[in-house]
């Protein structure tokens, strides 16, 4: 088993606070999605001390993450990551009882549109307006389940299945943000690793056509909208509360350059954003 607790006050650099009830979230979230088979189980939850316990990954799994720095891009991978994400969409689109227990947003602000974007726009003023008119734009797009969190590091693979892991910023709200965290992961790399940079486009492809299979009726502007959001979460992780520990001082240099161009000049395919 895993015992996990969580902290009122985040270990970064900077100041970084969150509502500590956000765990028993996480565990209503591992719930909601268990019958998929790709979350843990939840064995127990402890009020008093904030911390809940839940089953352990096989032995042998590893972060997708790591992975993908070894240089693996497993195209088996990116389709289970997109019909995980795709299938949690679908059986929570428009769901009364998903946006009754999910509806706060409270700890999303915390710990992601308030360190990523606002914090951004405070210290790079050129992309204040894209990010107060994204913020305002995603917070309408209240229509399913979201993760919150949904990279590499918090896919584990196991074989050919995955299991998706730290549900604690999960809510219903804007599908497309989940989109675009995993595109802006597998950017990211291609930037610290340019030798590996058509692997990770391949990837992202396999990624979306998988997502896009398995997305409900209606949803077809989920994946344009994450387009929205990606060079908003690239520029973040250069100048946000969390910046990507493995991108070097030249490697942020040309992330927020390319976050910059894509805020004036969008790109709707993962191929263009590769080749700016």
């Amino acid at each position: 088993a895993v015992l996990k607790q969580s902290l009122g006050q985040l270990r970064t650099e900077q100041g970084w606070f969150s509502d500590r009830n956000r765990i028993f979230r996480e565990a209503a979230a591992m719930r909601w999605n268990a019958a998929a088979g790709r979350v843990p189980a939840v064995l127990l939850e402890d009020r008093a001390t904030y911390a809940i316990a839940m089953e352990a990954a096989p032995v042998g799994a590893g972060m997708w993450k790591t992975q993908l720095f070894r240089g693996e891009a497993r195209a088996g991978i990116a389709r289970a990551a997109g019909l995980a994400l795709g299938s949690m969409i679908s059986t929570s689109w428009r769901n009364p009882e998903a946006e009754q227990i999910f509806g706060d947003q409270t700890v999303f602000d915390q710990l992601r549109i308030d360190p990523y974007y606002r914090f951004t726009a405070g210290r790079v003023p050129q992309a204040a307006d894209y990010l107060a008119d994204l913020i305002g734009r995603s917070a309408g797009r209240r229509v399913s389940l979201v993760h919150g969190d949904y990279s590499p590091k918090n896919l584990l693979v196991h074989g050919d299945c995955i299991w998706v892991i730290d549900w604690e910023v999960a809510h219903f709200g804007d599908p497309a943000f989940d989109v675009g965290f995993l595109l802006n992961h597998l950017l990211m790399k291609s930037i610290a690793m340019p030798d590996q940079a058509s692997k990770m486009g391949e990837l992202a492809d396999e990624f979306l056509r998988s997502l896009s299979a398995a997305l409900p009726a209606g949803a077809d502007w989920v994946v344009p909208a994450a387009f929205e959001h990606l060079p908003a979460l690239l520029l973040a992780r250069v100048y946000g509360k969390s910046p990507a520990e493995y991108l070097d001082a030249a490697m942020r240099e040309r992330a927020a350059r390319l976050a910059l161009g894509l805020m004036a000049k969008p790109a709707d395919l993962f191929e263009e954003v590769l080749a700016r």
